[in-house]
């Protein structure tokens, strides 16, 4: 049921049919077919919206990692919820995800930290995300200054970690002929009830 012709049972797991669709992007998207457009909201109820990396999807949550100290870390904390979607040209096919969201702070982000590049990771110490910069040569300097004080095997800094969203809300949408796309949405009123399914109007 992957292309969404036929109508869904009650039984099936949309965060399963999420990872198939991933699985089946990364077969023809060029570049990151894991971005999500994450979308955020202030105290002040203004919405933000940035492109992070999906880095994981659990049997019942969606994973990335970031900056504790950033902009969208503590919109996140803020609310305690957030929404994101995913789009793939080649695949002609979008997901839309809103749920609740709680920090990811223990081993997994150990070892997705420990998994990066050393220059991500050296990166991830120097860069103070979202707030103002004076010039480049100061992240370079701090970039320098990390270096030499971690060399080779930078530990996780105590900043830097996962959110997990939980959903409330999955829709998936497949495109069709003359704007007659297929659309399916599975809702629930909280995290662990049963998901109602249903066909939405293109």
């Amino acid at each position: 049921m992957s292309d969404l012709r036929e109508a869904p049972f009650a039984g099936d797991d949309p965060v399963a049919l999420v990872s198939d669709w991933l699985a089946e992007a990364e077969k023809t998207e060029p570049n990151d077919p894991n971005a999500i457009a994450l979308c955020t909201i202030d105290g002040d109820g203004m919405p933000n919206a940035r492109i992070v990396l999906l880095k994981d999807i659990e049997a019942n949550a969606f994973v990335f990692f970031t900056n504790y100290e950033s902009t969208k870390a503590g919109e996140l904390d803020g609310a305690g919820k957030a929404a994101f979607a995913m789009h793939w040209k080649t695949q002609r096919r979008q997901i839309r995800v809103r749920g609740l969201v709680e920090r990811e702070d223990g081993p997994s982000a150990d070892a997705y930290f420990a998994s990066r590049s050393i220059k991500s990771r050296l990166g991830a110490w120097a860069s103070a995300q979202s707030r103002p910069l004076e010039s480049r040569a100061v992240l370079e300097a701090r970039l320098e200054e990390v270096t030499a004080r971690f060399g080779e095997d930078p530990p996780r800094p105590p900043n830097w970690g996962g959110f997990r969203i939980h959903p409330l809300e999955i829709e998936f949408w497949a495109d069709g002929a003359f704007r007659l796309h297929d659309r399916f949405r599975w809702s629930r009123k909280e995290i662990g009830a049963a998901w109602d399914v249903q066909r939405l109007n293109p």
